[in-house]
C-alpha cells in the first residue's frame, strides 16, 4: 500500500494540472456568451459549497442564502462606489465578504438554538426582510433600480471592459476574460479551502453534529460553537459569490435576491448531493447554466417559446425550473445521494468489469514458503 501511494498522489496531481490547464483555456476559444455562463455557474457553486457545508454537513437548514449572497453584492457596490466611502475595490470586497460574515454572526445565536424547519422559517424570514431594505434604503442600495458595480481592481490591472486593451496569445481579453480567470482564482480557493474544513476535525465534528447532537457532545463537541461557526462561514461564502456576481453582472437590483434564488440554491445541493464539494459545483453549473442555454435556443426547442413573445407560453426560465424541479424528483427517488454519489457509484462498477492488471514492475514476490516436513509417526 505504501508503494502504491507516491503514483496515486502523482496521478491525483497530474489530474488536477489538466484540468486547471483545460480551465483556463475558454477564454481563448469562447465567446462572451459561453464566458457569462462559466462567471455565472463559478459564483453559483463558490455560494452552493457554502450552502453545502451548513445543510448537508452540518445539517443545518437555510433559506436564506440569497440575503447573503445579497449582503455581499450590495455591500461590495456601497463600499467601492459613489455614494459611499469610496473604498478601493479590492478592500471593499474584502471587507463585503466579512460583512456577509458579520451579518451570519448576528443570526448564528439562532441558528445554535433553532433546528430543522424551525430553523428553514428563521432564515426564510432573512429574505423577506433583506428584500425591503433593499426597496426602501435608497441612499445605500438605489431603492428599485438597484445601482451600478463599480469595477474592480487589482495592483492596477483592471477587471473592466473600459481598462486598458490586453491582448494573450493574439486574443483580446475584455471584462469577461478577465473576470473569468478572477472567478477560477476564486473557485479554486474555495473548493480547497472546503475540502481542507470537511477533511480536518471541523468537518468531522460538524458530520457528528448533523448525525447525532447527543453522540457530539458525549465525544466533547461545543453544539452551539460549532453550529455559529457553521453559519458564519456559509455565509462568507455566499458573500463572496454575491461579490462576484456583482463584478459578472455589473448592475444589482433588488429583485433577483429573492426567495427563488434560495429555492435555487436549495436545488443546486440537492441535485449535487449533500455534504459534497464537488456535487454542489455540478449542481451549481447544472441550475445556472440551463436557464441561460434555453434562453438563447428557445427558438429551437419544443413547447418552449423566446421570452415575452406570447401570452401563456412556457418561457425558458419557467421551463428551466421544471426541468431541474424534476431532477430533484428524479434524485430523490432514485439517487439519494445526488450526481457525486452516482458518478462513483459508476466508477466503482467500471473498476470492478475493468480491474487494472498488474504490470511486472509492480508485482511483488511472495515470500518463499517453508518446507513441509514430513509427519512424525507416535510410538
Amino acid at each position: 500500500m505504501s508503494d502504491r501511494l507516491p503514483g496515486l498522489l502523482t496521478r491525483r496531481r497530474a489530474s488536477l494540472l489538466l484540468v486547471a490547464v483545460v480551465l483556463c483555456l475558454p477564454p481563448f476559444y469562447l465567446d462572451a456568451f459561453w464566458l457569462r455562463i462559466g462567471l455565472f455557474s463559478m459564483a453559483a457553486a463558490i455560494g452552493a459549497i457554502g450552502l453545502a457545508l451548513l445543510s448537508g454537513t452540518a445539517g443545518q437548514l437555510s433559506l436564506g442564502h440569497a440575503f447573503f449572497l445579497a449582503v455581499g453584492a450590495y455591500g461590495y457596490a456601497w463600499l467601492a462606489g459613489e455614494p459611499g466611502p469610496g473604498l478601493p475595490p479590492a478592500l471593499a470586497a474584502l471587507l463585503a465578504v466579512l460583512l456577509a460574515g458579520a451579518a451570519g454572526g448576528l443570526f448564528s445565536p439562532v441558528a445554535a438554538r433553532v433546528k430543522g424547519i424551525y430553523l428553514g422559517i428563521a432564515t426564510l424570514a432573512l429574505v423577506f426582510l433583506g428584500h425591503h431594505v433593499l426597496l426602501t434604503a435608497d441612499s445605500v442600495t438605489g431603492g428599485f433600480n438597484g445601482r451600478s458595480v463599480p469595477p474592480l481592481t487589482l495592483g492596477g490591472f483592471g477587471f473592466a471592459q473600459s481598462d486598458p486593451e490586453l491582448t494573450v496569445l493574439g486574443v483580446p481579453f475584455g471584462a469577461e476574460e478577465r473576470l473569468w480567470f478572477l472567478g477560477l482564482t476564486l473557485f479554486a480557493f474555495t473548493w480547497f479551502t472546503a475540502r481542507g474544513l470537511l477533511r480536518g476535525r471541523p468537518g468531522r465534528a460538524l458530520v457528528a453534529l448533523r448525525d447525532s447532537e447527543t453522540a457530539a457532545a458525549v465525544m466533547g463537541v461545543d453544539v452551539a460553537r460549532h453550529r455559529s461557526a457553521a453559519f458564519v462561514v456559509s455565509s462568507m461564502y455566499a458573500g463572496l459569490a454575491g461579490v462576484l456576481l456583482a463584478l459578472a453582472f455589473r448592475r444589482v437590483v433588488p429583485d433577483y435576491f429573492s426567495l427563488a434564488l434560495s429555492v435555487d440554491y436549495l436545488a443546486m445541493i440537492v441535485i449535487g448531493g449533500l455534504g459534497s464539494v464537488a456535487g454542489a459545483t455540478a449542481g451549481a453549473v447544472f441550475v445556472t447554466a440551463l436557464p441561460l442555454l434555453m434562453t438563447r435556443y428557445a427558438d429551437q426547442l419544443p413547447l418552449v417559446t423566446a421570452p415575452g413573445s406570447a401570452e401563456g407560453a412556457v418561457g425558458p426560465t419557467e421551463a428551466a425550473r421544471y426541468l431541474y424541479g424534476a431532477a430533484i424528483v428524479l434524485v430523490l427517488l432514485y439517487a439519494p445521494d445526488g450526481l457525486h454519489g452516482l458518478t462513483r457509484r459508476l466508477r466503482d462498477r467500471v473498476r470492478r468489469r475493468h480491474p487494472r492488471t498488474p504490470t511486472p514492475e509492480t508485482v511483488v514476490p511472495s515470500p518463499p514458503q517453508p518446507a513441509a516436513r514430513p509427519k512424525e509417526h507416535t510410538p
